[in-house]
């Protein structure tokens, strides 16, 4: 039977407190660092040579749901009632709201070096050591706004510019494409500054700290955040019935992209799993 993913702001304080301890416990057993490697691992850019299988290409929804996946399954093996539960943050959009608060994932960085200081994931709560990233911060970061230069979480309207292309990818299949919905909601866009961010990558950048870059698993809203723009293709999917994951065979030999993308009948590293098989998961999770 399906189990069900909930919006964060209907949880009750007994969920909170299971989400939270189940990953704690994730954490304790080392499983969630394995995560944050898994990660970076896979977070290669157009400017390098090779697949590219999470991001700037059209498996960066598939890859990251089988990610999520990963991630609930082991939080269910700690606690069966426990799922991901997804931030709209086209509603909870202040620093104060859900999901930053106390008993769930804790609030702002403070202004001397963004060092979170309250919730369960505060270092100072012993529990949440940063093992695995590009910096030498022990301690988990957050910049909620991007103080220095503030930038607005994206808007309800952001999100309906990228549902409504009824096309899931175009060519050629990376950040500069300005059609498709897979770009639209990952977010690459033209320009410089804030305005070049949108939908993911914007909420990523009003995050902040540990959550800019390839170790942004670290904090813990990064699940919350790609449940939400899993949800997003869930609804793409409904709103546009038959319109399937792009390409639907690979670029050939001599072409800009061969060996950089996975079609979508092709493996997903680093799982043995398509794009294909993923399109459908009625059978595992609903969105409630």
């Amino acid at each position: 039977m399906a189990y069900v993913r909930k919006d964060v702001g209907t949880l009750t304080r007994d969920e909170m407190r299971r989400f939270v301890n189940a990953l704690l416990e994730v954490k304790r057993q080392g499983q969630y660092d394995e995560f944050v490697r898994t990660h970076i691992r896979y977070f290669a850019s157009d400017g390098e040579q090779g697949l590219r299988p999470a991001h700037m290409a059209p498996s960066f929804l598939p890859w990251h749901r089988r990610f999520l996946l990963d991630l609930e399954e082991a939080l269910r093996r700690v606690d069966s009632s426990v799922t991901i539960p997804y931030w709209d943050w086209t509603r909870d959009r202040t620093t104060t709201s859900l999901p930053w608060t106390e008993d769930l994932l804790g609030g702002d960085g403070r202004r001397s070096d963004r060092q979170v200081m309250t919730g369960p994931f505060a270092f100072r709560e012993g529990h949440w050591t940063i093992k695995v990233g590009v910096t030498d911060e022990v301690f988990l970061t957050r910049d909620l706004g991007h103080s220095r230069d503030p930038i607005d979480l994206p808007t309800k309207s952001d999100l309906e510019w990228a549902l409504e292309d009824p096309a899931y990818d175009v060519a050629p299949w990376d950040s500069t494409v300005t059609r498709g919905f897979r770009n639209k909601l990952e977010g690459w866009g033209t320009g410089r500054g804030g305005a070049s961010w949108h939908n993911h990558n914007r909420v990523h950048r009003w995050v902040g700290g540990a959550m800019l870059g390839a170790a942004s698993v670290n904090d813990p809203v990064f699940w919350l955040h790609h449940a939400f723009i899993d949800l997003q293709w869930y609804r793409w999917q409904r709103r546009h019935p038959g319109a399937r994951y792009l390409p639907e065979t690979p670029p050939g030999p001599g072409e800009e992209q061969h060996d950089r993308i996975v079609a979508r009948h092709q493996k997903l590293p680093p799982w043995d799993v398509t794009p294909d098989e993923l399109e459908d998961v009625d059978r595992i999770y609903r969105y409630a």
